[in-house]
């Protein structure tokens, strides 16, 4: 039976002494690291907390972003890490939704503070707290079915869901992470995707486990992580595909010393080839690692490894094989398993699949059956258990009686060599019921291309059917949640106002 208090154990075990914290200037060792989480625990007692309080937090990331995360669930408490990106109304929600008692920010919280019963500034006054405190060892009286986090999805659907993800459902998480890609003591992760989010915060438990630093990085901005990269010798990193579209377009336009990444994995969304590709061309010789899953999922449940060499077959399509210990199947509506290469839903059993949604049994009931969760994307996988994501069941198009999946048209729009940036989704059609469409944005050296070019190079590589009907250009970057999906609902939402699709 382990909890977040386990992995810190090990690492002040293994190497109390080593670096576990790079952030700007400052940096502490793991003695360091878990001393202040034993102050920021008997602190946030001090303030009149018990067991299984909630404790939120709205920040970049940092050290103390980190230190919260870990030391919060591991001294019995609830972390409810919130997206930075949220809306004032959307942020209220999640904080009295979820019942936080306290609220820890980098920022002014204006009218928030009014949600909470205490907000600490993650200043000076943090560092208060935590010197005024007395220390409450971690990990005391803890169970691994205890909820450990409420992480609010939904920001690409519809109103957020508070995600119970357990102890024992992260730590699995965190198991399933190193069995996929191994890590030791000698290695140094970039924490670049945000906090806020399961696949941001996957890493943080493995890297304590395995004994290595982590170096943080506040909000994103693609030169400022390799500075990062370069100074301190990372080693790996994980991101969003827009993430490492922008480095790799960074890196290959002004080069810097990078021979030190092994490992760049990417989730969260589906990714282009050519993306792939080029982040390939700007890192030689790292190994690309695609992770799939979700928030619900604690998020990651397949994992395809060494992607760049799959980059001319099949499989560069592909989202990889079941991490171990997760059972991964490709189900009809009636929940049987189809046959191999026939589209159906991703359902996924294991210890990493969330409790529930906090008070919303109803929804819970959706998703969860005999302790499954369907994931609502759709997918087919071939002989060997690869898995292939063709659409979320919300996006996929019908055309005429003919299902289009976006992640097709899209892969194509990425062929372009003009297309930076690419979303296809459905619109109302007298005729088909739904056509294709898209959004772009070009590349910088390619702001004055026709839509009509990347039409006609769609109809030379897909069906008639699948080709976009029309095309918008775009010179700003397309609307994201807070982990960088694309917002399609924002998108399409101008082309449904006061028409029904029905999938909603």
């Amino acid at each position: 039976m382990l909890t977040f208090a386990d992995p810190l154990r090990r690492a002040l075990q293994i190497g109390a002494d080593q670096i576990a914290v790079i952030d700007g200037a400052r940096r502490f060792t793991f003695r360091e690291f878990n001393a202040r989480c034993e102050r920021l625990a008997g602190g946030l007692y001090g303030l009149g907390l018990k067991p299984g309080d909630r404790v939120a937090i709205l920040s970049a990331n940092s050290h103390a972003y980190l230190e919260t995360y870990v030391a919060v669930p591991a001294a019995g408490l609830v972390v409810v890490p919130l997206n930075t990106r949220h809306a004032e109304p959307e942020l209220r929600y999640a904080l009295e939704d979820s019942g936080s008692a306290v609220l820890l920010t980098d920022r002014d919280p204006g009218s928030l503070a009014g949600a909470v019963g205490r907000v600490i500034r993650l200043d000076a006054e943090y560092e208060q707290l935590l010197e005024q405190a007395t220390p409450r060892p971690l990990g005391q009286g803890l169970d691994e079915s205890a909820l450990a986090g409420l992480f609010y999805t939904g920001g690409t659907t519809g109103q957020s869901k508070g995600v119970m993800l357990t102890h024992r459902n992260l730590i699995a998480n965190a198991y399933h992470w190193l069995t996929s890609a191994p890590q030791d003591s000698d290695d140094v992760a970039l924490v670049m995707a945000p906090l806020f989010h399961a696949a941001g915060s996957n890493g943080v438990l493995a890297s304590i486990w395995s004994g290595g630093a982590q170096v943080t990085l506040g909000a994103f901005d693609a030169a400022t992580a390799l500075e990062l990269i370069e100074t301190h010798r990372v080693t790996l990193t994980l991101g969003v595909p827009t993430m490492l579209s922008a480095i790799a377009e960074e890196q290959i336009a002004r080069p810097r010393s990078v021979a030190s990444v092994r490992v760049i994995a990417h989730g969260g969304s589906p990714i282009a080839t050519e993306v792939v590709r080029r982040t390939v061309m700007a890192f030689p010789g790292v190994e690309m690692v695609h992770v799939y899953g979700a928030t619900e999922l604690s998020p990651l449940t397949t994992t395809l490894r060494h992607e760049e060499r799959w980059l001319d077959s099949e499989r560069a399509r592909s989202c990889g094989q079941a991490i171990m210990g997760s059972d991964v199947r490709i189900l009809d509506r009636a929940g049987n398993e189809v046959p191999r290469r026939q589209v159906g839903e991703v359902v996924v059993r294991g210890p990493h699949v969330m409790r529930g949604y906090w008070n919303k049994p109803e929804q819970t009931a959706l998703v969860l059956k005999d302790g499954a969760y369907w994931t609502g994307d759709l997918g087919f996988m071939d002989e060997s258990g690869f898995v292939y994501l063709v659409d979320r069941s919300k996006d996929m198009i019908v055309s005429g009686g003919e299902n289009v999946y976006c992640t097709e048209v899209e892969e194509v729009l990425y062929q372009h060599p003009a297309v930076l940036e690419a979303a296809a989704f459905g619109i109302p059609d007298e005729k088909w019921g739904e056509a294709v469409h898209a959004v772009v944005v070009p590349r910088a050296e390619h702001g004055n291309v026709d839509p009509a070019d990347i039409i006609g190079f769609c109809r030379e590589r897909i069906a008639g059917y699948k080709v976009p009907k029309a095309i918008d250009i775009r010179h700003e970057a397309l609307p994201k949640s807070g982990p960088g999906k694309i917002l399609k609902r924002e998108l399409r939402a101008p082309f449904w106002e006061g028409k029904d699709r029905g999938v909603n």
